[in-house]
């Protein structure tokens, strides 16, 4: 019986049902053991713990940001400013040039991980793997938090609801 649970369910609809959940926008990055920059927007993070400070970004397997991470060890999260749908959308582009894939986007290296920090987010969080977990098709990815920033504290949140980008009131 258990082997069928979630199988009567209509992905189109279950799509449609989540993305009523409002988020943010961020991009997580980090850098290959070849030293090459590596980004991929995401609206599956958040905070799990206080204590240690632990963070979660969901990440396809199928991509090539997958293997790359977790191999890194060590990561970034940008948390987007409304003015940085652009961003949002180069980065979730698939199939996209990896050669200087972050030039003409201000960033720069966070101190604890020497991961890419986009110079407008309104948060940064750099992290180093502390689990990883099974998730379907993705891989659930925790970080501990080594680094915390305010690039811009004046930046208002980009939003993600029901399909498609939304700014704050």
């Amino acid at each position: 019986m258990d082997d069928e649970r979630g199988r009567d369910v209509d992905s189109t609809l279950f799509r449609g049902v989540v993305g009523r959940f409002a988020t943010g926008v961020a991009i997580v990055t980090t850098v290959s053991a070849d030293g090459a920059d590596h980004a991929m927007t995401v609206n599956a993070f958040t905070s799990v713990s206080l204590d240690p400070p632990l963070v979660m970004f969901c990440v396809e397997k199928a991509g090539r940001f997958h293997d790359v991470v977790l191999e890194a060890g060590r990561w970034a999260v940008s948390v987007l400013t409304e003015d940085m749908r652009d961003a949002s959308q180069w980065f979730a582009t698939r199939g996209r040039t990896l050669d200087g894939q972050l030039r003409g986007w201000a960033h720069a290296r966070g101190p604890a991980t020497g991961a890419p920090i986009l110079s407008r987010a309104v948060a940064s969080v750099e992290c180093r793997t502390h689990a990883v977990h099974e998730g379907g098709d993705h891989t659930i990815v925790v970080g501990e938090v080594v680094g915390l920033d305010v690039p811009d504290p004046d930046g208002r949140p980009l939003i993600f609801y029901a399909g498609g980008y939304r700014t704050l009131g």
